[in-house]
């Protein structure tokens, strides 16, 4: 694991609110993007709650009991946790795993900490990341295909057309990635309003006609579930588990809307919505048994059916659109951090920095939820595969955000330890009850998992290891240029910018252009492209220079996770910081694409030495993920 960086071991902002302006717009905007997830999930929850294959006869005190688990399942877990607690862990600004990893770093960052502490918090933080990705194949495939499911509720005969209608979302869905999301999402907040409103009028009807139903509110109902039903109770908590998941998009899209405005979303729309539905297909299958096929098109009139329909699959394209996007980001992170190679990143707004497209993921998750719909073939057989991968992920996010509660908000110990406790006995509870379900499909989002976190360890590790074989092999630069001043080569016009992982060692690619040209460039700029554990970086941080001699300067520049490496920008920063006269004209960019031979790579067993080697030759251009123009470019070969 990489070792805190200055800008990382900046004091991180106290607790609270993330800088944006709250509001109804910026909260009705929350909806389209972060509740996507959890406000479709009562088209497939409470339904497979009520599964008959879970041993759990059905009465009605089973029915209380289970409406009883999932809104206090809402409340304790979505509400208390992430609502109340983890949103408080803004960094810069920002949420999410890979944010709330490097607040988790700065809290334990000190002379004294042990390395087997930074490296916890690290696998912490790479195995909810890790996790997300299966969370992103299932989502799309679950939420479209159960919104078309619908269907059959109007006329058993369009089950044949279930599959291709959802493929043909699908395939529309992921085929307009590349546009970006900026005019999509002005409709996103509008259209999850009107979701969560039919939700509530359509539950809320329900519950006025039969108020038995709010029995359910007393949690002894149900505690007296799970002691009633022990043998069965943790595969219903595995189903119960589907009316949470989504839940840690409200801490994920913190950076993009505020904490205040997803609270204020949460409380007021969201949750009264969700609840109001919940308890309203509750109170229909208790006087309409035969309704638990499927109480959500239920509570609706069959000339309502199909006007659902088409809403709940615009809702489930929004939840899945929010999860793509979020697989991209990610990704980008990732790379950015060094856990992954580069890869083509477009950016698809010229305002929002977040706001990116990946085609190699795009089209990646493109073809293993295809395979998902047309292996499992409905809603009911997927949810066997949903949950496990979300249920983990929840675990790495509440022992981080107890690592920031102890370490950086220095709150009382004991209540900090017995929360902690708390939330991640109701965590682990959920994943084991999710274990149960490995066999019949969780295994493709662990599996998936796993080969991310393959990914992740190995470029992480090889990518350390070739750097540490290359500054084994390198000149330290004072002393080159010390001696080569003694015999100093021709100087022509213009400005060179030679890219180095180590600032301190002379760039291959200077000594190859030295060897061939002969020649040096008057300003002579030896850059290092730092990526810093924080979302943005100060802009006094950004740019730190030092001149060796006359025309040598050597840079390091830094930048956020959430932020390009833009390295002509960087100059342009340095020529004003410096009063340089740099001409973007006539700078030329020297790059060297580095290639890390089998023997520099010890202790890595053969599977991982070769998917190291493939991942390299596989990685995306310098240019593109520095960003410099082709046209200035010089890039050179390295094997080390």
């Amino acid at each position: 694991m990489n070792a805190p960086t200055q800008a990382s071991a900046a004091p991180s902002p106290a607790p609270g609110e993330a800088p944006h302006a709250a509001g109804p717009g910026p909260m009705i905007a929350a909806l389209g993007v972060v509740f996507g997830d959890i406000g479709t999930s009562p088209l497939y929850a409470f339904k497979e709650t009520l599964n008959p294959d879970h041993g759990v006869a059905f009465t009605p005190d089973a029915v209380l009991g289970l409406l009883s688990l999932i809104f206090w399942g809402l409340m304790f877990v979505v509400t208390l946790k992430y609502v109340v607690f983890v949103l408080r862990a803004d960094h810069d600004g920002e949420g999410g795993i890979l944010a709330l990893q490097a607040l988790a770093r700065s809290a334990v960052a000190g002379p004294r900490t042990r390395p087997w502490v930074w490296n916890a918090i690290g696998v912490l933080g790479l195995v909810g990341a890790a996790m997300f990705y299966g969370d992103s194949l299932i989502t799309p495939a679950i939420s479209v295909l159960s919104a078309v499911e619908g269907l059959e509720v109007q006329a058993p005969v369009l089950q044949r057309v279930v599959i291709p209608i959802t493929i043909l979302i699908l395939l529309g869905l992921f085929a307009v990635q590349r546009k970006g999301t900026g005019a999509v999402g002005k409709v996103f907040g509008p259209v999850m309003l009107l979701w969560f409103l039919v939700l509530a009028v359509a539950g809320g009807w329900q519950v006025l006609q039969h108020p038995q139903v709010l029995a359910a509110l007393d949690p002894r109902r149900a505690i007296g579930f799970l002691v009633e039903h022990r043998l069965q109770s943790l595969a219903v908590l595995g189903a119960v588990f589907l009316a949470f998941t989504g839940g840690e998009a409200l801490y994920a899209d913190m950076g993009h809307f505020g904490a205040r405005s997803i609270r204020l979303a949460w409380l007021f729309i969201a949750l009264p919505g969700l609840v109001l539905n919940y308890f309203g297909q509750g109170a229909l299958v208790l006087v309409e048994p035969a309704a638990v096929d499927n109480p959500f098109f239920r509570l609706f009139p069959s000339w309502g059916v199909v006007p659902m329909v088409v809403l709940a699959a615009m809702a489930t394209v929004i939840a899945s659109q929010a999860v793509i996007s979020g697989a991209f980001s990610l990704t980008a992170h990732a790379m950015r951090m060094g856990y992954l190679p580069r890869m083509r990143v477009v950016q698809t707004s010229g305002s929002a920095i977040g706001q990116v497209y990946v085609p190699v993921v795009n089209w990646m998750l493109m073809t293993g939820v295809l395979l998902l719909v047309l292996g499992f073939r409905s809603s009911g057989a997927l949810s066997a595969a949903y949950g496990i991968a979300v249920s983990i992920t929840m675990v790495t996010t509440t022992l981080l955000a107890g690592v920031v509660a102890w370490g950086l908000w220095r709150w009382n110990r004991v209540a900090v330890v017995l929360g902690v406790a708390a939330f991640a006995a109701v965590d682990l509870t959920f994943v084991l009850a999710n274990s149960l379900k490995v066999a019949d499909g969780g295994w493709l989002t662990l599996a998936v998992a796993a080969g991310v976190m393959l990914l992740f360890t190995t470029w992480a590790k090889g990518r350390r290891l070739g750097l540490e074989a290359a500054a084994a092999e390198s000149m330290p630069l004072r002393t080159f240029f010390e001696s080569l001043a003694l015999n100093m080569p021709h100087r022509v016009r213009g400005t060179a910018v030679f890219l180095n992982a180590d600032a301190a060692t002379v760039p291959h690619a200077l000594l190859h252009n030295l060897k061939h040209n002969q020649v040096l460039h008057e300003q002579v700029v030896v850059l290092r492209v730092l990526a810093c554990d924080t979302p943005r970086v100060d802009a006094r941080q950004r740019i730190e220079a030092e001149q060796l001699m006359d025309g040598i300067w050597v840079v390091t520049a830094r930048h956020g996770f959430m932020e390009r490496p833009d390295v002509p920008e960087f100059i342009r920063i340095l020529a004003y910081q410096k009063t340089l006269a740099i001409d973007s004209m006539t700078t030329s960019y020297f790059v060297s694409r580095a290639s890390v031979g089998e023997e520099h790579l010890p202790g890595m067993n053969p599977v991982r030495r070769a998917l190291f080697g493939w991942l390299q030759r596989n990685a995306g251009r310098v240019s593109d993920y520095f960003e410099l123009p082709d046209n200035r470019l010089v890039e050179m070969g390295q094997r080390t």
